[in-house]
């Protein structure tokens, strides 16, 4: 076995915590960091086009391709479950929006681990340090910071009549979801710079790796964690991993730092022997440490997708379908960067309460002025529109669990969705809340018609069924390796983050959340690893 060297920190995942990490901390110039990520450069074209997402996920070079287990929930169905593979991770394949979540989500936090500093007034300025936002510095947004937010290059009269309808409905028209305002609309504001993706590593990375106390290495897999027994009790010491043919040991003078997300670090725990120990001696792997909950509260937002024909309004499904549509889309995004090439996944942003008595909105609308039968298939040839509605903070949870000693086994991801009856009650009163809004008059010179699920399903029970058939991922798995007070027996880490018992070592990316925010997880995830960055620099 080679020698990787000696570092002050080692840093697992070259994904969005992981670049976070090493801008951070190579800042200081007497700190050495090693960043071994698996995948490859972010050097693919369609990862810097936005529309690019269509050629990454499912795509070897940049996704893991892990499939879910078959889901009781969703009537038996397995689902696609993207993870970036290449430096930036997620944030080189994902949707690019920028949502930081509610208040109410952090406050919460704080009030399970005990610790104030996860509260909003607390997190807010960590947010607001590494962003840039189009209109400046302000209370809530920052600027000057790596990570650029902007408007989308695009308007759709489809979309901008679907928010029309939610006002209808009560959902008020606001200028930012990330205001905590609690429920309204409004097109969401994107991680680009004027048109082009901005992934953590472009934006973080890049100007670290300028820096000569950076080291990072790609293509080298993780095989696990060196723990060593001390007078002190036990230690992380350091990381084992391949490169190509060759094996390395790469040894940590201070810390390592798992930032392999919420499928890659509790897989990678589980492998080095920390977890529940019947899953680790079912497997041939001596239990190092009895921490149950590692791979344990996993929760993802599920979206329910329901799809609407329409008539005498332009959908990407009719400007794409030809192909003198498609060389238009082209030439508008070679001059200008805008038009359909430049659409994130979803474009309209809609925050809503399943029942008029909830404290703040628990269902989130991805609208989109198109429509398939499902990620990767060809767009439908007749106008319509997608309305995508997820339960923000479900009450079902799944398990990530190891398959096999063997490091480069995908492990068994079971999301268990819509296992609670509650989870299935919002589910259907998602479902007719969409319709609700369909109905509306802004919405009826288009003379919307219900394609998917149907208006077969129209009853509670019957409406909960439909949505366990049109239910996939919106790819924001987290809580596999969650924070807690030292009395929680399913806690993996303390509120700075340190894995339990294991001295030197620390979970630094999504899967350390108690619960999963109320939108999209990039933004949280980033400001999870400013703040680890500026505990361990300040205990220094």
């Amino acid at each position: 076995m080679e020698s990787a060297g000696e570092y002050d920190y080692l840093i697992v995942g070259g994904g969005s915590s992981g670049c976070v990490l090493a801008n951070r901390l190579t800042r200081d110039p007497n700190v050495e960091v090693l960043l071994v990520e698996a995948g490859g450069r972010d050097d693919y074209l369609w990862i810097h086009i936005p529309v690019g997402y269509l050629h990454c996920i499912g795509n070897p070079r940049t996704d893991w391709l892990y499939r879910t287990e078959a889901d009781p929930g969703l009537h038996g169905r397995a689902l696609i479950y993207p993870r970036g593979k290449v430096l930036g991770g997620s944030s080189s394949i994902n949707g690019m929006i920028y949502m930081r979540g509610q208040p109410g989500d952090y406050d919460r936090w704080a009030e399970l681990t005990g610790d104030d500093s996860w509260r909003w007034d607390a997190v807010l300025p960590l947010f607001r340090r590494s962003e840039d936002h189009y209109l400046g510095a302000s209370a809530l947004h920052g600027a000057g910071g790596e990570w650029r937010v902007e408007k989308q290059r695009l308007s759709w009269k489809i979309l901008d009549a679907f928010r029309d309808a939610a006002l209808q409905m009560g959902i008020p028209k606001i200028d930012d979801l990330n205001a905590g305002l609690g429920e309204g609309s409004a097109y969401f504001e994107v991680n680009q710079r004027r048109g082009i993706r901005l992934n953590t590593a472009k934006a973080f990375l890049k100007p670290a790796a300028a820096r000569p106390n950076l080291t990072i290495m790609t293509g080298c897999h993780v095989e696990r964690l060196l723990v060593e027994e001390t007078a002190r009790g036990k230690v992380c010491t350091g990381i084992r991993f391949t490169g190509g043919a060759q094996a390395f040991m790469a040894t940590a003078r201070r810390e390592t730092l798992l930032a392999a997300g919420a499928v890659g670090s509790p897989q990678i725990l589980q492998l080095s022997g920390i977890g529940a120990p019947e899953l680790l001696r079912g497997h041939g792997i001596t239990p190092v440490m009895d921490l149950p909950g590692v791979g344990a509260n996993l929760q993802d937002h599920l979206q329910l997708r329901t799809v609407f024909k329409i008539r005498g309004a332009a959908t990407l499904n009719t400007r794409a379908t030809s192909w003198f549509g498609k060389a238009l889309i082209g030439l508008e995004y070679a001059l200008f960067q805008s038009g359909p090439m430049s659409m994130a996944p979803s474009q309209l942003g809609v925050f809503a309460k399943s029942a008029p008595d909830l404290a703040a909105p628990n269902l989130q609308y991805h609208v989109q002025p198109l429509s398939l039968d499902s990620f990767g298939q060809p767009l439908h040839r007749f106008p319509a529109f997608t309305a995508s509605v997820c339960n923000l903070q479900p009450t079902s949870r799944g398990e990530v669990r190891i398959a096999s000693a063997d490091s480069k086994a995908p492990p068994r991801i079971t999301p268990n969705y819509l296992s609670t009856e509650a989870d299935r009650k919002t589910a259907a009163a998602a479902l007719a809340l969409t319709r609700r809004i369909v109905a509306a008059p802004a919405l009826a010179k288009y003379r919307p018609e219900e394609f998917m699920p149907g208006t077969q399903y129209q009853d509670q029970d019957q409406l909960a069924h439909a949505a366990g058939l049109v239910g996939t991922t919106i790819f924001h798995p987290v809580g596999t390796c969650r924070m807690g007070r030292e009395n929680d027996p399913m806690a993996v880490v303390d509120s700075r983050l340190r894995v339990r018992g294991i001295a030197n070592l620390r979970v630094v990316d999504a899967a350390i959340m108690p619960f999963i925010t109320s939108g999209n997880t990039k933004a949280p995830t980033i400001m999870i690893a400013e703040k680890a960055a500026q505990d361990i620099l300040a205990q220094r």
